[in-house]
């Protein structure tokens, strides 16, 4: 096998297991890992290890595959353990249903020497060798899971270098972003969170030669969480410590704020949690927010504005994304020079508005419920990394009509009931002016969102986000009642925009 090669020694069994994890942590559906050694050289320990963290099942039966020739696990990654020792020819991994286990998860392949010609070039060869005491594990190979595992070594050395090395990983949650989160945890110490933040692959050029995440601000590297992180610390808002961190690589090491739900146990809004929600944003808006952080020495974080430019470029993902899926053809050049239009006549209203520090997805994935604490403290905030100078009204609809859970015009009155009261506490607040800009920005907000939720669909493969446009429609018409968007409405009714569509 041609390609990269990584060694890591490993001193005992332990570590060997450690390794198991780290592998079980890169691996994706249509993965192979080609188990290569001698006997006793710690392959099935190796495999029952990456079968356990995938299972989050410390305790597991993995039985060797030696006299069945495959164990089938229905883990987070369905993963199929193949030992081809037994085979008497390399044609025979057909009938074993290696290619249809790679169709719906990863392999594990001892004695992969077996079939060699038959396993895809894109294999990843994991080779344990004697070496003094322990074992030297050797892996090699070219393409996108060999470079995941590389990336998963080498947070196994940034967790070394933080005194975490010793730490059990285990898959957390992933993003509609590159960025993924796992629980670490290590004897006598509370569990913290592994960030996974790789630099943001910018994309091609969508308008006057910039990528859409340039033009829409989005964070290209760790450092903007750190900087935004230390601001928000800063005013009392409770954001992960950070407790180790490698902003060349895009790893942190961080507090873990817990695990309840915004919502209740049934994935329901609670009115209160969201009147709380709304009070921290309230706060939050009533101070003066550095358009300039310090992320570490020397290295600064200017928080980018919530333009016109990003404003526009997101709202364009309707006429990008979600016409096209509608209709089954390209948008008109009618349709949007006059989107275009009616938008920007709609976003001059913004001028002279209050523009404050804009977390930009303040809705219910990215709250933690902590209900043992009190005040604030009771909301731990995380995915702040793409924070703007913009509108303070946008967090307000961003929380109030959250993109992942239905709220009802009730408990949407009830939230911005609590934002606004709190504001009128704190001093002097325009009220009409807000309610104007919250419609403004839910309106901007949920068009985006149709086209981002359909572009995640078709561009990324992730079609389980089509189930929310239906809410996020209805989200979008009580927007469009407020008195100062009749027009943008009227443009909506006139092409169809808001019309039910069967998924």
């Amino acid at each position: 096998m041609t390609g990269l090669v990584l060694e890591r020694l490993l001193a005992d069994e332990t570590q060997t297991a450690l390794l198991g994890e780290d592998l079980a942590l890169s691996l994706r559906p249509g993965d192979v890992l080609a188990l290569k050694g001698d006997l006793g050289a710690g392959k099935s320990t190796l495999a029952r290890a990456l079968i356990r963290a995938l299972a989050d099942d410390a305790g597991l039966d993995v039985p060797s595959p030696t006299f069945t020739l495959v164990q089938s696990y229905d883990t987070r990654v369905p993963v199929h353990h193949f030992d081809l020792y037994r085979l008497s020819s390399a044609t025979e991994i057909d009938e074993l249903g290696f290619e249809e286990a790679l169709v719906q998860g990863a392999a594990l392949v001892e004695w992969p020497e077996r079939a060699q010609d038959y396993l895809p070039k894109t294999s990843v060869l994991v080779e344990l060798v004697q070496h003094g005491e322990g074992r030297l594990a050797r892996l090699s190979g070219e393409g996108a899971a060999f470079d995941r595992a590389a990336r998963s070594l080498a947070m196994r050395r940034f967790l070394e270098n933080a005194g975490w090395g010793e730490a059990r990983r285990r898959h957390f949650i992933g993003d509609a972003s590159a960025r993924s989160y796992e629980i670490v945890s290590l004897a006598g110490a509370e569990p913290r969170v592994l960030m996974n933040s790789p630099r943001l692959v910018l994309g091609p050029p969508v308008r006057d030669g910039r990528p859409y995440a340039e033009i829409a601000h989005l964070a290209q590297s760790v450092t903007a969480f750190v900087a935004i992180d230390r601001a928000l610390l800063a005013q009392g808002v409770s954001v992960p410590v950070i407790h180790a961190k490698d902003l060349d690589q895009g790893f942190l090491l961080t507090e873990h704020l817990g695990s309840e739900s915004f919502l209740d146990s049934d994935g329901l809004p609670v009115a209160e949690r969201y009147a709380a929600a709304a009070e921290l944003l309230a706060m939050m808006h009533g101070k003066a927010w550095p358009e300039r952080i310090e992320a570490a020495p020397g290295v600064f974080h200017d928080v980018p504005p919530f333009d016109r430019d990003a404003m526009m470029i997101e709202a364009s993902l309707l006429v990008d994304w979600y016409v096209p899926m509608i209709t089954g053809k390209p948008a008109s050049e009618a349709l949007r020079v006059g989107y275009d239009r009616e938008w920007n006549a709609l976003l001059d209203r913004l001028q002279g508005r209050e523009y404050t520090l804009m977390l930009r997805d303040f809705h219910s994935p990215n709250i933690i419920w902590r209900g043992d604490r009190t005040k604030h403290d009771r909301l731990g905030i995380v995915d702040i990394q793409d924070a703007l100078i913009g509108p303070s009204a946008y967090d307000v609809a961003s929380l109030a009509m959250d993109a992942r859970v239905t709220i009802s015009p009730e408990i949407e009155r009830q939230t911005l009931d609590a934002y606004v009261a709190a504001r009128h506490a704190a001093g002097v607040f325009d009220e009409a002016s807000f309610l104007e800009s919250y419609a403004i920005m839910a309106a901007q907000r949920n068009s985006k969102i149709l086209g981002i939720f359909v572009r995640l669909e078709k561009r990324d493969g992730k079609p389980y986000y089509l189930k929310h446009l239906p809410r996020i429609r209805d989200y979008l018409r009580r927007a469009l009642s407020h008195p100062a968007l009749a027009s943008l409405r009227e443009f909506y009714d006139a092409n169809g925009l808001l019309e039910e569509r069967a998924l």
